[in-house]
Protein backbone atom coordinates (compact mmCIF):
# COMPACT_ATOMS: atom_id res chain seq x y z
CA UNK A 1 0.00 0.00 0.00
CA UNK A 2 1.23 3.40 -1.21
CA UNK A 3 1.09 6.83 0.82
CA UNK A 4 -1.86 7.91 -0.74
CA UNK A 5 -3.77 4.68 -0.08
CA UNK A 6 -3.24 4.71 3.52
CA UNK A 7 -3.46 8.19 3.94
CA UNK A 8 -6.92 7.56 2.18
CA UNK A 9 -7.39 4.95 3.74
CA UNK A 10 -6.74 6.55 7.30
CA UNK A 11 -9.06 10.00 6.12
CA UNK A 12 -12.02 7.50 5.06
CA UNK A 13 -11.80 5.99 8.48
CA UNK A 14 -12.04 9.04 10.44
CA UNK A 15 -14.40 10.70 8.31
CA UNK A 16 -17.33 7.77 8.52
CA UNK A 17 -16.55 7.06 4.62
CA UNK A 18 -17.82 3.66 3.61
CA UNK A 19 -17.65 4.00 0.54
CA UNK A 20 -14.70 2.27 -1.64
CA UNK A 21 -12.41 4.80 -3.64
CA UNK A 22 -10.80 4.51 -6.81
CA UNK A 23 -7.74 6.53 -6.30
CA UNK A 24 -6.37 5.61 -9.68
CA UNK A 25 -9.22 7.07 -11.89
CA UNK A 26 -9.43 10.12 -9.43
CA UNK A 27 -5.67 10.93 -9.75
CA UNK A 28 -6.01 10.20 -13.83
CA UNK A 29 -8.92 12.39 -14.11
CA UNK A 30 -7.31 15.36 -12.26
CA UNK A 31 -3.46 14.95 -14.31
CA UNK A 32 -6.06 15.40 -17.55
CA UNK A 33 -7.66 18.37 -16.26
CA UNK A 34 -4.63 19.69 -14.77
CA UNK A 35 -3.00 19.66 -18.67
CA UNK A 36 -5.90 20.45 -20.50
CA UNK A 37 -7.45 23.58 -18.55
CA UNK A 38 -5.20 24.35 -15.69
CA UNK A 39 -3.53 22.76 -12.64
CA UNK A 40 -5.77 24.36 -10.29
CA UNK A 41 -8.48 23.01 -11.97
CA UNK A 42 -7.60 19.71 -10.95
CA UNK A 43 -8.95 19.60 -6.88
CA UNK A 44 -11.88 20.99 -8.47
CA UNK A 45 -12.81 18.30 -10.56
CA UNK A 46 -12.09 15.81 -7.97
CA UNK A 47 -14.57 17.82 -5.64
CA UNK A 48 -16.94 18.19 -8.64
CA UNK A 49 -16.83 14.47 -8.82
CA UNK A 50 -17.11 14.25 -4.99
CA UNK A 51 -19.89 16.27 -5.04
CA UNK A 52 -21.82 13.83 -7.64
CA UNK A 53 -20.80 10.83 -5.84
CA UNK A 54 -22.84 12.04 -2.85
CA UNK A 55 -25.44 13.32 -4.29
CA UNK A 56 -26.35 10.38 -6.99
CA UNK A 57 -23.85 7.96 -7.30
CA UNK A 58 -24.92 5.97 -9.71
CA UNK A 59 -24.15 8.91 -12.26
CA UNK A 60 -20.41 9.12 -11.06
CA UNK A 61 -19.17 7.79 -14.72
CA UNK A 62 -21.19 10.05 -16.38
CA UNK A 63 -19.65 13.36 -14.62
CA UNK A 64 -15.92 11.60 -14.76
CA UNK A 65 -16.81 11.02 -18.55
CA UNK A 66 -18.21 14.64 -18.98
CA UNK A 67 -15.38 16.32 -16.77
CA UNK A 68 -12.46 14.58 -18.93
CA UNK A 69 -14.72 15.52 -22.24
CA UNK A 70 -14.74 19.33 -20.82
CA UNK A 71 -10.52 19.01 -19.95
CA UNK A 72 -10.00 17.61 -23.61
CA UNK A 73 -12.28 20.22 -25.15
CA UNK A 74 -11.08 23.40 -23.23
CA UNK A 75 -9.57 26.31 -25.00
CA UNK A 76 -7.62 28.50 -22.91
CA UNK A 77 -8.79 32.45 -22.68
CA UNK A 78 -6.69 35.05 -24.35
Amino acid sequence: MNEVERWSARATQELGIALPIDIAAILDLTKEVAHGVTRPAAPVAAYLLGLVQGSDPTQVGVAEATLRRLAAEWEPSE
